[in-house]
């Protein structure tokens, strides 16, 4: 398989060689954190002095003998070295048991520095503090981005590109299979295989139809309001039993394990948090259609799934911005950086163009406003409201292209 370089992952590990964290990989299945833990045995074999690599995976046979906490632990004491640096990378780390005993032991020894991988649904965001008694630097993996996928598939023209992307998406493993067809089994195997089994074995879900149906209604509302209130309503009106409280819980476990990011909703004006009816998108717009295929396709909706998850991929807090009953699809936070953002397939119609930058008129702060859409135009303003093409976008440095 063709490999490229996520040079933005890999500056994130390399900026905390040396510290006494434990560095954790997290993200969907096949969003490549494998490779990277790769990149970086490679980086510090070719840039760190006395170097001595301990690397582990999971996924071969080779390291059944290690699948114990114990085993695991005497096995990473007897490769060290004193008088190197040693580094300790562990893939798939979930599959040793009581694996988090092993790492804290190490970790406790002060002589490892730590790297570890693991499965969606086994090593979440949430549990970290609580499985490692060490401090944790979490980097979070995401799926190819449109940038990635140029790398992958150098193509003259961008925008074309960027329709190709809107198919095929950013899990790498499909790109090596020819057929749509079978790029588009691979990418829906994914998804019901790894990631929705993995949630089911951790937490032991047993109404695996209400999953299935949960899972196939939230991949068809992406980017619409939605409620546990509303989705046990629509249910029962389909005979289903089931309680809110129940699908409250199995999306949470849906996005413990990064297949959805939920967006909470906030008040411009009132600069409040609105606790109902968020909106919630895939990991990656492409498990839409390997999963519906062309029915309902909605290409606005999945051109905003497209700029949700490269806000979260550049390290933005994102929320859908509500202002006098209007809805801004989405403000972006950094720190002192804020930007708003109405996100569009097609702004030619004077109607939809007013209906995109009417929300926008109304904020009256200073803060960067912007809309994003399939112009196939350079940027251009109207009334301070910058407009910029999405492909043009999704490959600036910066989000405001300033």
């Amino acid at each position: 398989m063709k490999l490229i370089d996520r040079q933005a992952y890999l500056k994130q590990l390399v900026s905390v060689i040396g510290t006494p964290d434990i560095k954790v990989l997290t993200g969907v299945r096949r969003s490549g954190k494998s490779k990277l833990l790769e990149a970086l045995k490679d980086y510090v074999t070719k840039n760190v002095d006395n170097h001595n690599i301990i690397h582990i995976n999971f996924n071969l046979p080779d390291y059944d003998n290690l699948l114990n906490y114990k085993a695991l632990y005497d096995y990473v004491i007897s490769q060290s070295k004193d008088r190197a640096q040693n580094f300790v990378m562990i893939d798939e780390v979930q599959m040793c048991d009581c694996f988090e005993k092993a790492i804290n032991g190490l970790h406790a020894t002060e002589k490892f520095d730590i790297y570890i991988t693991g499965s969606n649904a086994f090593l979440l965001s949430s549990d970290l503090a609580t499985l490692f008694t060490g401090r944790t630097f979490e980097i979070k993996v995401y799926p190819f981005s449109f940038k990635e996928y140029l790398s992958y598939y150098p193509q003259k023209d961008k925008y074309e590109a960027l329709s190709n992307y809107l198919k095929e998406g950013g899990m790498s493993g499909s790109y090596l299979y020819r057929e749509p067809e079978a790029k588009y089994k691979y990418i829906a195997d994914i998804f019901d295989t790894l990631i929705v089994r993995d949630i089911r074995t951790k937490y032991k879900i047993r109404n695996i139809q209400l999953m299935d149906r949960l899972v196939d209604y939230l991949i068809d509302n992406i980017a619409n309001l939605t409620s546990a209130r509303n989705i046990k309503n629509i249910l029962e009106n389909q005979n289903e039993t089931v309680n809110h409280t129940t699908i409250s819980s199995y999306i949470q476990y849906l996005c413990n394990a990064y297949a959805f990011y939920k967006i909470r909703r906030y008040d411009i004006k009132g600069k409040k948090y609105l606790s109902s009816n968020d909106k919630y998108y895939l990991c990656d717009h492409t498990f839409r259609y390997a999963k519906l295929g062309t029915r309902n396709m909605d290409y606005g909706r999945m051109l905003e799934n497209i700029v949700a998850i490269e806000l979260l991929r550049r390290g933005y807090e994102v929320y859908v911005g509500v202002l006098y009953k209007k809805e801004i699809d989405f403000i972006a936070i950094k720190r002192s950086e804020k930007i708003y953002i109405q996100v569009s397939d097609n702004i030619t119609d004077d109607k939809t163009f007013d209906r995109e930058v009417s929300p926008l008129l109304q904020i009256k702060d200073a803060y960067p406003k912007i809309i994003i859409a399939r112009t196939r135009n350079e940027p251009y303003e109207f009334e301070g409201i910058k407009i910029i093409d999405l492909a043009d976008w999704l490959t600036a440095d910066s989000i405001c292209q300033n």
